[in-house]
Formats: C-alpha cells, sequence, structure tokens
C-alpha cells in the first residue's frame, strides 16, 4: 500500500492531536478524582444532573433507611477544641501538618491514652467570636467547663493535668458554661452531605431560638462526629435534673429543628425517630427480660441480659482503624476502665449463676454416669445367664 506524500503529514498530526488530547484527559481525571471527598457520591462522567437537594440533602434516597438508635460513639468525657471556621479544614484536621494546634492535641491524647481513666472524645468546632468561642478555647463535657487560649507549647500539660488527672489547669483560666450547646456536623472537605445539611440547619436553629427568645442556645459547625449516611448529624448538651446529657441526633431536617428546641430541650424529651445514643452509655444498656431458672435447691435465680458494648472510635467503625485513631473524633480507650457499680452487680450475678450452674451439671453427670452403671450391669448379667 503506497502512502500519499501530501496526505501523509495530515494523518500525523491528527494522530499527534488525538494523543494529546488523551493525555490531557488522563492527567485531569488523575487530579480530579485525588479531590473526591470521602462521600461515597462521585458522579461518573455520564450521570444525570441531579439537584443537590437529591444527592447530599435532605431528599436523600437513603434517608430513614437504616435504625439510628445505637449508632453514637461510647464514651465518657468529649474534649473539643475551637479552631477556625469548617470551610478551612481539611478532611483529616486533626492529622494535618498544615493544622498543627488539632495535630498535636490529637497526638498528645493518643500518647496518654492508657492514663486517660474515662473514653475520650476529641472533636473541632468552629472558633467563633459571636458564640463567646475563639481559637484555642476548648470546651468539656459534662464538666460543661472551657478553658481559653489553647497553645501548642501548653498541650502536655493540658492533657496531664485536665484529661489525665482531672485538675484544674496550673497555667489556665477555667470558665463555667451554661444554657444549651448544640454542635452540628458541618464538615464539607469530608463529606458533602454535612456539608450541605449542617449550614442550613446551623441557620434554622439559630432562626428557630431567636424567634423563641432562647438566648441561652448556642449552635456551632462541628468535624465529622461519625456517621457520613446519617447527615445531618449533631450534638446536644444540655442541663436536666442538674446533670449534663449528650445526646447524638441523625436524619434531622429543618422541619425536626423546632421540635428539637421545644421538646428535648425545653422538656428534656429524646426524639426516638432520630435518635441515635447519648454520651455514657453504660455497659449494661437496658434489661431486655428476667428469665427465671428454676435451679435444684429450689432457689429462682433471674439472668440479666448483658449488653457488652466495646469502646471503639469513628475510625473504627468506619474504616476499621486501630483504637484511638481519630479522624474528627478521637476516642482515647484505656486497656483497663473502672468497673461501674451496675457492672459489677452483673458480674456478681453472672458468677453466681455459673457456680449454681456447674453444680446443676455435676449432679446431671452424676445422674448420667448412675444410669450409665446399672445398665452396664443389667447387660453383663444378661451375658453372664446366656453363658451358662
Amino acid at each position: 500500500m503506497r502512502t500519499n506524500p501530501r496526505t501523509f503529514p495530515a494523518f500525523q498530526s491528527a494522530i499527534s492531536s488525538c494523543f494529546s488530547y488523551l493525555s490531557v484527559s488522563s492527567r485531569f481525571h488523575s487530579v480530579s478524582m485525588a479531590a473526591v471527598p470521602e462521600n461515597g457520591t462521585t458522579d461518573t462522567p455520564n450521570s444525570p444532573v441531579v439537584d443537590d437537594k437529591v444527592k447530599y440533602g435532605f431528599q436523600r434516597q437513603e434517608m430513614y433507611t437504616e435504625k439510628l438508635s445505637g449508632t453514637a460513639i461510647a464514651y465518657d468525657r468529649h474534649v473539643i477544641l475551637c479552631y477556625k471556621t469548617h470551610e478551612l479544614w481539611p478532611s483529616r484536621v486533626e492529622s494535618s501538618d498544615s493544622h498543627p494546634l488539632p495535630k498535636l492535641l490529637a497526638g498528645a491524647l493518643k500518647a496518654r491514652k492508657n492514663d486517660i481513666p474515662v473514653k475520650t472524645l476529641l472533636t473541632i468546632c468552629e472558633g467563633r467570636e459571636d458564640a463567646g468561642l475563639s481559637d484555642g478555647d476548648v470546651l468539656l463535657f459534662p464538666e460543661m467547663v472551657k478553658y481559653r487560649g489553647l497553645k501548642e507549647p501548653d498541650i502536655i500539660s493540658f492533657v496531664d493535668e485536665v484529661i489525665v488527672n482531672r485538675k484544674p489547669w496550673s497555667i489556665g483560666v477555667q470558665e463555667t458554661m451554661t444554657g444549651s450547646h448544640i454542635f452540628v456536623c458541618a464538615h464539607s472537605s469530608r463529606d458533602k452531605r454535612c456539608g450541605f445539611c449542617g449550614p442550613i440547619l446551623i441557620s434554622k436553629f439559630k432562626e428557630e431560638a431567636e424567634l423563641r427568645g432562647l438566648d441561652n442556645v448556642s449552635v456551632t459547625a462541628c468535624s465529622h462526629v461519625g456517621g457520613h449516611k446519617y447527615a445531618g448529624n449533631l450534638i446536644i448538651y444540655s442541663v436536666r435534673d442538674k446533670k449534663v446529657c449528650g445526646h447524638w441526633y441523625g436524619y434531622v431536617t429543618p422541619s425536626d429543628v423546632p421540635e428539637l428546641l421545644d421538646n428535648h430541650i425545653g422538656k428534656g424529651e429524646i426524639i426516638d425517630r432520630i435518635w441515635r445514643g447519648q454520651m455514657g452509655t453504660p455497659l449494661v444498656k437496658k434489661v431486655q427480660k428476667a428469665i427465671e431458672q428454676s435451679l435444684p435447691n429450689g432457689n429462682d435465680l433471674k439472668i440479666i441480659e448483658q449488653d457488652h458494648q466495646t469502646s471503639s472510635t469513628i475510625e473504627e467503625r468506619e474504616n476499621k482503624g486501630g483504637c484511638c485513631q481519630g479522624a474528627n473524633g478521637f476516642s482515647c480507650c484505656r486497656d483497663e476502665t473502672p468497673k461501674t457499680e451496675t457492672e459489677t452487680e452483673v458480674n456478681k450475678a453472672i458468677s453466681k449463676f455459673n457456680i449454681l450452674t456447674r453444680k446443676w451439671e455435676n449432679h446431671e453427670v452424676f445422674t448420667a454416669a448412675a444410669v450409665v452403671g446399672v445398665v452396664t450391669i443389667a447387660v453383663a448379667y444378661s451375658f453372664y445367664k446366656r453363658l451358662r
């Protein structure tokens, strides 16, 4: 086959242009993929255009598809660091070299995890002057205490004195917080659903609180609290019967805001349909039913069903990471945690039941052995008669 010398240069030019386009397209694709947040909602090139309310907002198909109760993380103390705004947080703000304050605090908590007496969760919230919060302020729940202006060189002393030894910080000023505090996940770089739903809920809470004259309700954007798919996610800390409660809610929509303000904060009533759980989940979560066991000695023993809920971090639940690997939640898990009074009583009951069970099993063994012995003698006697 002969090549036309006039058309060959044009052919070469076309091929060259094609390869050039493919190279640029490939580079663009790789950069785009690297920037995709961890939200499981990546668009494909030929996907139909869908409204953001349907893709990321309160009209998502996944809304209300899963049971929420029990999806909150087990913890007993919440450390919340005020730091910049949610638009500036990277996906892993507590491990970013560009953000040393949250990274160093998370690292110090991890280093002392076995010395911390209770399960502790670390979250980042916005430092907003209009809410009386500045960068470096640290909020502690359930203590309802605020420390002003944590600096990088002071992190070690803060963790040692306040978190590990549970004493007032010797170089910090302790302030008591009052009212109710709502933390709404708006971590957009971590997940588009939280980034879409969070700001809308924050605006709605502020609007409804102002209409009701609730000047003792603070609403702040916070980092990831676990469960992207449950967006909108939020945590409410409030005082009820002189006790500070921290309740988690998911699948929250703007229409739920009045009920949360009026019923949850106003009356102390939990909104069951969107409730995820609460701070301080006990080892024995609930008694499902009491089963009476009749034992040989005539005594009855009621068995309490025990819920062994192990401590875990957001990373463990979602990414199967190791203990105390925080994303924007951080659980400082002790290898051995002090047993609660409820746990001790349950263990005593279980121990007693095991002893009684072993006695019953021994009784059954002896009975079975006696039966076997009688049968053996009968068979031997029958065999002896046949021999005669």
